[in-house]
């Protein structure tokens, strides 16, 4: 069962990521010359992301093993 947790959890990271890199990507196009801001947002908020999913992968697996 953690397993599916762990799993759910990357599958969200990937997701959130997917959306910021989008996000990125269109705010780029749009206004070219704030793309070194836009970059580093993105940096900063895909590594939150993947703090969280690192969190919900440990917590995942820890609890399949612990039962």
């Amino acid at each position: 069962m953690g397993a599916i947790g762990a799993g759910l959890a990357v599958l969200g990271a990937g997701l959130g990521i997917g959306l910021i890199g989008k996000g990125a990507t269109e705010s780029i196009a749009r206004q070219p010359e704030a793309a070194g801001k836009v970059q580093t947002a993105m940096i900063i908020a895909a590594a939150l992301i993947e703090g969280a999913a690192l969190f919900g992968v440990v917590v995942g697996l820890l609890a399949s093993t612990g039962s």
